[in-house]
C-alpha cells in the first residue's frame, strides 16, 4: 500500500510517501508501534514570504536529492492558489525527474492529512467526507494558520486523485479525553457551551512519543507517567498517565503555554485589554502574539536558538534574556505537568529543539535534580535519537525521541483503509 502523507504547518508543508507491506499487521492491537520505516520519498516546502518565494527540498530512500527555489505570489488574494500550485508541482516530482519513485499518482492508495484542530467533534482519525471538511472549515477560526492549509491540501488531492480515500488525523484528538478539570477555563460556565475550552495540540507527536517511550523503556504504556516536551518553533508539554493525556500546556488555541519561537505563550489577558484600550486592533494584537513575540520578539534577532546562541556569544543581552526566559518558562510548565501526574517515570524531549539542543535539555533537567533526575553529560551532548540520556542511577529516565508524526499519520491511514 502506498500512503501519501501531507503535513501542513504555518510556515512549511511536509510531504512523504510510504510503501507499506503487511508488517503493520503484527503491530495492530499491541499498543506499541513497529519500527518506523523510512519513507521512499520525502519533501518539504518552506514558504519564504519576505523573499516572495518557496524553497523545495526533496530526497528519496535511494539517495536522490533535489533542491529548488520557486517564485511565490505576494498578493494575499492569490496566496491560496499559489500554495496549491507549488504543492502540485512538488507532487509532480513523485512521478517525474530525478526524484521519481512511482510511475503515476494513480499508484497512491490513500492520502493522510495532519489536521491541527478537530475541536470536540473528533477524538480519533476519520475518513474525510463533506461533513468532515465542513467541520475543519468551521474550526479554522481556532487555527487560522493551519486548518485552511489543511483544506487546501484536501481540495488539491481531490482535484488530482478524484475520489481516492483521504484520512484526517487530528492534532487535538489525543487530548480530547483530558479530565474536565484540565479542559475547563475558570471563566463563565457558559464558555463550555460555546466550545471555549482547552483542546491541546501536537497530539500526534505526543501520542507517538508515548508509544515509542514505552518501547524504549520496555514497559507497558498503561504503567507509565510521562512528561513529553515537544519543543520546536511551536512547543507544548503533555502530562501522560497510563496511556492518556491528563494535561497539556496549549489550550483553546496553539498560543497558550510555553514561550515559543515567535509566539508569546501564556500572558496576562489584562495586557490584551490594555493594548485594545490604547487603540490596537484585534488583528494587530494577534500578529504581535503569534508572529512578533517569543524568542523572536525578546531577542529582536531570530526565532532560531542557534542564531540566538551566536548572538549570546557576541555579548548580546537581549539574546541572553530570550534564552533565559525560554528556559524559565519551560521549567515552570514542567512543574505544572509534574503536579498533574503526581510523579514521573520519564521525561521525553522531542521536535527540533528537544532533539537537537542539549543545553535546553540540561537546563530543564537541572531544575529537576530534587526529583532524582540525573543526566549523563556526555550522552546528552552527543545524544542519538530514541535513546536514554539519564545516568544509570537516575531516579527518572530522560529520553530523546525523534518525533515521527508522518509515520503516525501513515499508521492511522493503514488502520482505517488497510
Amino acid at each position: 500500500m502506498n500512503i501519501l502523507v501531507l503535513n501542513a504547518g504555518s510556515s512549511s508543508q511536509k510531504s512523504c510517501l510510504y510503501a507499506i507491506d503487511n508488517a503493520l499487521d503484527d503491530a495492530r492491537g499491541s499498543g506499541l508501534p513497529c519500527e518506523p520505516p523510512e519513507p521512499i520519498w520525502e519533501a518539504q516546502i518552506d514558504w519564504l514570504p519576505q523573499e516572495k518565494s518557496a524553497r523545495l527540498t526533496v530526497h528519496t530512500s535511494t539517495g536522490k536529492q533535489l533542491k529548488e527555489t520557486v517564485a511565490a505570489c505576494d498578493r494575499a488574494d492569490d496566496r491560496a492558489d499559489d500554495r496549491a500550485e507549488t504543492l502540485s508541482y512538488l507532487l509532480s516530482l513523485l512521478t517525474h525527474g530525478p526524484t521519481q519513485v512511482i510511475a503515476s499518482l494513480e499508484e497512491i492508495d490513500v492520502v493522510g492529512h495532519r489536521v491541527v484542530h478537530g475541536g470536540q467533534d473528533y477524538s480519533e482519525s476519520v475518513l474525510i467526507t463533506p461533513a468532515v471538511k465542513a467541520a475543519i472549515a468551521r474550526l479554522s477560526v481556532l487555527a487560522p494558520s493551519h486548518n485552511p492549509a489543511n483544506l487546501e491540501g484536501i481540495a488539491l488531492m481531490e482535484k488530482l486523485l478524484g475520489d481516492l480515500p483521504q484520512v484526517a488525523v487530528f492534532d487535538t484528538a489525543f487530548h480530547s479525553q483530558m479530565p474536565e478539570v484540565a479542559a475547563t477555563y475558570p471563566g463563565p460556565y457558559d464558555w463550555l457551551a460555546q466550545g471555549i475550552r482547552r483542546y491541546g495540540f501536537h497530539g500526534i507527536s505526543h501520542q507517538y512519543c508515548m508509544q515509542r517511550a514505552a518501547q524504549i523503556l520496555q514497559r507497558p504504556v498503561d504503567e507509565l507517567r510521562l512528561i513529553i516536551c515537544h519543543l520546536g518553533n511551536g512547543g507544548s508539554l503533555a502530562a501522560v498517565k497510563n496511556g492518556r493525556s491528563v494535561d497539556t500546556t496549549m489550550g483553546f488555541t496553539p498560543l497558550e503555554g510555553l514561550m515559543m519561537g515567535t509566539r508569546s505563550g501564556s500572558v496576562d489577558p489584562g495586557i490584551l485589554i490594555h493594548l485594545m484600550r490604547q487603540g490596537q486592533s484585534a488583528d494587530e494584537i494577534d500578529r504581535l502574539l503569534n508572529k512578533g513575540s517569543g524568542l523572536q520578539g525578546i531577542s529582536g534577532i531570530s526565532h532560531d536558538l542557534r542564531e540566538i546562541g551566536e548572538a549570546i556569544a557576541q555579548g548580546n543581552p537581549r539574546a541572553k534574556l530570550a534564552l533565559d526566559l525560554y528556559i524559565h518558562r519551560l521549567k515552570s510548565c514542567v512543574g505544572a505537568m509534574l503536579m498533574s501526574l503526581g510523579g514521573v517515570d520519564a521525561i521525553v524531549f522531542t521536535a527540533g529543539i528537544g532533539e537537537h539542543a542539549p543545553q535546553i535539555r540540561a537546563a530543564a533537567c537541572e531544575g529537576m535534580a530534587f526529583l532524582g533526575v540525573a543526566l549523563d553529560a556526555a550522552a546528552n551532548e552527543n545524544a542519538p535519537v530514541d535513546t536514554d540520556i539519564a545516568t544509570v542511577d537516575s531516579a527518572v529516565r530522560v529520553l530523546v525521541i525523534k518525533t515521527q508524526e508522518d509515520w503516525a499519520i501513515a499508521q492511522a491511514c493503514w488502520q482505517l483503509i488497510g
